[in-house]
């Protein structure tokens, strides 16, 4: 894979702050340009509001989610406000996703996740399997690629998922879901925060039983779908179900424990969806493993 460093950017990026005062402590220059020429930016097309300049500004505005391997910041890349016209592409709420240092996070889930996945490097899988500094330094960067490299497979094959806007080390960036206006930048809840209507809770299961399908459909299973994995997104005026946390995403054949993780994920969505309302019929764990099945069987 080609290194994510783009010299004649770099170049333009560094003589366009020469013009420009020091950035604050909680800004850096946008690493757009540093992924140019490799597979590091999301699909192609690129949607409109994702920012492209060179002389764009990442400004931290907070931090969104701690985890076990990873925490979540929000981020605002825009040109400076001088530059600004309104036009899509100018500015964008990203959500920064920074897996951490090998020394403060244990890779727990490496082992029974991993298994199924194609490695290149058997010392690296020897080193992960072991625990040791470098195989959790592996491990970083392989979580932050795996979770940046399957939603942009979802987002091709056009399941609900937030579009990667690019990947630079162990730094996966990708669209904000959440509200921005005159009172600040809200994030959408995730469906364990929520309280919806029978109505909606039985939507919900529809989309979800179709998500779950499409996954298998690609030959793969989430791997940890629950309430928590999921948000409401609070653009729309009914929201629809949004999938997050990836990185975990299990192969439904090639790993040997596809079926258990399947079978897990329909019945921790659909025992939450009964609990709001939901018909049994259109939140029935088995049903959705076995139509999950023939949507792979027919893909």
């Amino acid at each position: 894979m080609t290194t994510s460093f783009d010299p004649d950017g770099f170049f333009a990026r560094s003589m366009y702050s020469l013009s420009l005062a020091e950035l604050d402590e909680d800004q850096r220059w946008s690493t757009w340009p540093e992924t140019a020429h490799t597979l590091d930016r999301g699909p192609q097309p690129f949607p409109d509001w994702v920012v492209q300049h060179d002389g764009a500004i990442d400004t931290e505005l907070g931090i969104l989610k701690t985890g076990k391997e990873a925490d979540a910041f929000l981020i605002d890349r825009a040109l400076p406000a001088e530059q600004l016209t309104g036009a899509p592409g100018e500015a964008s709420l990203l959500v920064a996703k920074r897996y951490r240092d090998p020394d403060q996070v244990t890779f727990h889930r490496s082992s029974a996740y991993a298994e199924g996945r194609r490695g290149k490097d058997s010392r690296e899988a020897r080193a992960i399997a072991k625990g040791t500094a470098f195989g959790k330094q592996v491990a970083a960067g392989q979580w932050a690629r795996a979770e940046f490299d399957v939603l942009g497979r979802l987002w091709e094959a056009g399941l609900p998922v937030p579009y990667p806007v690019q990947i630079l080390g162990t730094e996966l960036l990708m669209e904000f879901i959440g509200t921005d206006d005159e009172h600040g930048a809200v994030a959408a809840p995730r469906l364990q925060e929520t309280s919806p209507d029978p109505a909606t809770a039985e939507r919900w299961a529809r989309l979800m039983r179709e998500a779950v399908i499409d996954l298998a459909a690609l030959g793969l299973v989430h791997g940890d779908l629950s309430p928590y994995n999921v948000l409401a997104d609070s653009r729309l005026a009914d929201p629809d179900p949004v999938i997050i946390d990836v990185p975990q995403t299990i192969d439904l054949i090639a790993n040997p424990h596809g079926t258990e993780f399947l079978r897990r994920d329909c019945r921790t969505m659909c025992t939450w969806l009964r609990s709001q309302g939901a018909p049994p019929s259109a939140a029935d764990p088995e049903e959705w493993v076995a139509a999950a099945w023939r949507g792979w069987e027919v893909r």
